[in-house]
């Protein structure tokens, strides 16, 4: 054991850090290539549209007043969502992605030996930020691929703090309905803070989302909703995310939140963003061709994938570490699913029409060398 370990906080030093997709330069280094064309990352469920022409132009318009640190309160775009949403910007807080706000949540509200409820096959760094604050993760069973939500209500004790739902779910993909998530609002005790992560909601047609919000303006139980900018909206290396929950809410997590945890850059290109909704229905209209042809190409060559209702599926194949290792031989970049309890599974991000089929025809290649 190294100096370092011995110091550390016991359960600190045997903390396993989320493995994020691989980045298209590792991928690169690894098969020798000179630079990144021509390689697919099909891994991080980012948006293959890239940011709006409305964000980037204010990114650049940003660029001189770098040397100034940013507004802490994130004045502007607090302001921006809160219209959106049709809320008071008091109930929005700004945080560095979806992530930030699950260590806040953690950091706010559960100490060691109290417990945080979730699918056992949900985003898995609620199971990670649970375990910095020595707390229990309670993964509930799911119905399939979807969240047993009566199931989730029953796992609910005593030392429950927390309540995650993802929704819709990664890495399934999946969806529960509005009539599901209202009933479970009003069924999950007032002493447990009910968390909605949001992240890919907006990739739905209007239509199609659930509304969570519906519960932070009700105010009748203690309700957080997590989202962000970095699917919908294409900004996912700028890392800006934000929660909408109620003045005491927001208040509680502010006073654990670092300064300055939002950049000016992010700040600029978000609110520029939320304005360009041409751009997200763009998004909107090359995810479902996109998923339909990921879907059929895949069934045509013999798999199953689940289906989903947004930016990612799920596949099911029992060589799925091979399969990732012959298809990034290939230059196509997917993602294992060991790391969220799914050893027999692959995720596959929907990308442009022109990054799916080069995947398409990797993986036809693949699946004849894995024979």
């Amino acid at each position: 054991m190294s100096l370092f370990a011995r110091l550390a906080n016991p359960w600190i030093a045997l903390q396993r850090p989320y493995q994020p997709g691989r980045p298209i330069e590792e991928v690169a280094r690894e098969l020798g290539l000179g630079d990144v064309a021509g390689i697919v990352k099909l891994a991080s469920n980012e948006n293959s549209l890239g940011p709006s022409p409305k964000a980037q132009e204010a990114m650049r318009h940003a660029i001189p007043q770098m040397h100034l640190y940013p507004d802490g309160g994130s004045f502007y775009l607090r302001q921006a969502i809160a219209k959106k949403h049709g809320i008071s910007d008091d109930m929005v807080m700004l945080g560095c992605g979806c992530n930030e706000h699950a260590v806040l949540l953690a950091h706010a509200f559960m100490g060691p030996g109290d417990e945080l409820v979730a699918s056992e096959r949900s985003f898995v760094v609620y199971k990670l930020v649970s375990s910095l604050y020595r707390c229990k993760t309670v993964e509930v069973p799911m119905k399939g691929m979807t969240h047993d939500l009566e199931a989730m209500r029953k796992a609910i004790a005593p030392q429950t703090k927390l309540v995650v739902v993802g929704n819709p779910n990664n890495p399934t993909g999946t969806m529960v309905g509005q009539a599901d998530v209202d009933r479970f609002v009003e069924q999950v005790p007032a002493n447990v803070v009910t968390v909605f992560d949001d992240a890919y909601m907006e990739l739905l047609d209007p239509k199609d989302q659930v509304d969570t919000v519906k519960h932070v303006k009700a105010a009748k139980k203690p309700v957080v909703v997590l989202r962000t900018f970095s699917k919908a909206y294409g900004l996912a290396g700028l890392r800006v995310g934000y929660a909408l929950a109620q003045p005491d809410a927001i208040d509680l997590l502010n006073k654990v939140r670092q300064p300055f945890n939002v950049n000016a850059m992010a700040q600029a290109a978000a609110v520029a963003a939320l304005d360009d909704d041409a751009h997200l229905e763009a998004t909107r209209q090359m995810l479902r061709a996109g998923r339909r042809q990921l879907m059929d190409g895949m069934r045509k060559l013999g798999l199953e994938p689940v289906e989903s209702v947004t930016n990612f599926i799920l596949v099911p194949f029992q060589k799925a570490a091979g399969l990732t290792a012959a298809l990034t031989k290939r230059k196509v970049i997917i993602r294992p699913m060991a790391g969220f309890g799914l050893p027999e599974h692959v995720r596959v991000s929907v990308g442009t029409a022109k990054e799916n089929a080069q995947f398409l025809n990797a993986l036809s290649e693949a699946l004849i060398e894995l024979q």
